[in-house]
């Protein structure tokens, strides 16, 4: 909760919102905010040219957007109910020790934890308060997107113990493999390659050559019921489709020397 939260008297709009749940409301959304400068720190540290990893930095630094985005719609849908966000001062991130990598997903899942327990604690005075909209909302918006970077870190993690990333701010040659191999860190996709050969056009656009792929199964059934000749010679005079490789004229050529 927030200890210097005051309520703003003679709102329109308020309806159904209990004191509680915005002054918790106001404190949640400070927490965020100090998340927010966490992760932002820990990007901001990966950037620098004696780290060097800019992948990890630009992940970290995307998640702090993140959480900042989360913390103005907390602000936001305090507006919507009614009530408004007092402002306070944001402490300084406990992040100095944090000078490895293993140290840094640590670190952030450490505190998504704690903001998954200030979620839940606020879903839980909403539902005390007979407030189910804030309820529906904290779960829907909030504790779920928190649960699966809370699974996410851990995935990192294990990678990070596999490849014996560096916990005392060496960079080791694990901590480059998760920067460049990590599928989360990687933030393009080298697009593919599309030297390949044009594509030929449908075998029905080539008339002659369909009539020819035709004949024989006439020819043959003549054969079977004894009308037609014994050998059945076809005569193909149509150019096949050419690729930018040549290959239908190849082929062209090997038809009429048969």
């Amino acid at each position: 909760a927030c200890p210097a939260h005051r309520p703003l008297p003679g709102s329109r709009v308020r309806h159904g919102f209990p004191p509680a749940v915005e002054e918790a409301l106001c404190g949640v959304t400070g927490a965020q905010l100090e998340l927010h400068y966490c992760l932002q720190a820990l990007g901001e540290y990966f950037d620098q040219s004696h780290v060097a990893l800019p992948n990890i930095s630009k992940f970290f630094l995307h998640q702090a957007l993140e959480e900042r985005k989360a913390a103005e719609a907390l602000m936001k849908y305090q507006q919507e109910r009614g009530g408004h966000y007092c402002s306070k001062t944001i402490q300084k991130p406990n992040c100095d020790y944090a000078v490895s990598l293993m140290k840094a997903l640590e670190l952030a899942m450490v505190q998504w934890k704690t903001m998954l327990r200030y979620f839940e604690e606020l879903y839980a005075l909403s539902v005390e308060n007979a407030d189910p909209h804030s309820a529906s909302t904290i779960k829907k918006q909030f504790i779920g997107p928190k649960i699966q970077k809370i699974k996410l870190m851990g995935d990192l993690l294990t990678n990070a113990r596999r490849l014996d990333c560096s916990q005392d701010g060496r960079n080791s040659l694990g901590d480059y493999f998760m920067d460049r191999l990590q599928r989360e860190f990687r933030t393009s996709i080298e697009p593919e390659s599309s030297d390949h050969c044009s594509p030929c056009p449908p075998l029905q656009q080539c008339t002659g050559a369909a009539e020819g792929l035709k004949r024989p199964q006439r020819e043959c059934s003549q054969h079977r019921n004894g009308t037609g000749p014994i050998y059945a010679t076809i005569h193909c005079t149509t150019m096949l489709p050419q690729c930018n490789n040549g290959t239908g004229a190849k082929v062209r050529q090997g038809r009429e020397g048969l």
